[in-house]
């Protein structure tokens, strides 16, 4: 990357510096490669380093850096498709899904995703924790909460904690008929236990994908998976099925 002088540019420093160094990420590095630190960075440029941090931190939101811990900056892959159509109906870990279950507990949902169940669904629940990898990175988490009357035949013996009983559970899902599903999109900041399974900060920003699957004419399971937003990009596939809905109510699609 040669050198620049900033000085005299009419935009902000930090936003002309960002657009320097997106060009030469296209020419002079390859995905995975890290960049050279930021006192290094900084005296290349010729700015001081909270410039230059800012930028970098642009760069980081729009997907083009990964800060790394114990690594340092690297240049980011392409961002993944996340596709938001409901036009495929699917359970949660039918073929050609793309997420590994992790654990599976029974607990009480929060409050937020026993709102999305039927009145008298208010029970305990199979919450199924599963993660989605990209280039051997995590880019998404997942809590899926399964109400046990959705999986009557579910059998502790055959599936008594951990992965196991995550596959039981979902294995169970796919007995039902999926009548239907809606999807909601949010914007949102990273809670302790997603940012510590991205491998982010807490606060940094996450795309949140709220989805409901319909069985026996109610609400049979909702997932609420937590994407990074450096990292991912909503897709509406053909059908382009997006919904804006006002008056506080979520955008969904």
């Amino acid at each position: 990357m040669g050198t620049t002088q900033l000085e005299t540019v009419p935009e902000p420093k930090y936003w002309h510096l960002k657009t320097v160094l997106s060009e030469a990420l296209d020419s002079d590095f390859a995905v995975g490669e890290i960049l050279p630190n930021e006192r290094e960075l900084a005296a290349r440029f010729g700015v001081a380093r909270a410039t230059l941090r800012q930028a970098l931190e642009q760069l980081e939101l729009e997907g083009r850096l990964q800060r790394r811990r114990g690594v340092g900056t690297t240049v980011a892959p392409p961002r993944m498709g996340v596709s938001v159509s409901t036009a495929r109906h699917d359970w949660p870990g039918s073929a050609g899904d793309a997420w590994q279950a992790v654990d599976c507990t029974v607990t009480a949902p929060p409050l937020a995703a026993a709102r999305l169940f039927d009145a008298e669904s208010a029970e305990e629940m199979h919450t199924v924790r599963r993660i989605r990898t990209t280039h051997g990175q995590p880019v998404a988490a997942e809590l899926l909460y399964v109400p046990a009357s959705s999986v009557p035949d579910l059998s502790a013996i055959d599936a008594p904690s951990g992965p196991a009983r995550a596959r039981g559970v979902l294995r169970e899902l796919q007995r039902l008929d999926l009548e239907g599903q809606d999807r909601a999109v949010e914007l949102g900041s990273a809670r302790a236990d997603d940012a510590k399974e991205l491998d982010r900060l807490p606060g940094a920003p996450v795309l949140v994908v709220t989805t409901r699957y319909f069985a026996l004419g109610r609400t049979a399971a909702v997932s609420v998976a937590t994407y990074r937003a450096d990292t991912c990009r909503l897709t509406f596939g053909d059908s382009g099925d997006l919904h804006i809905s006002h008056e506080g109510q979520r955008q969904a699609s």
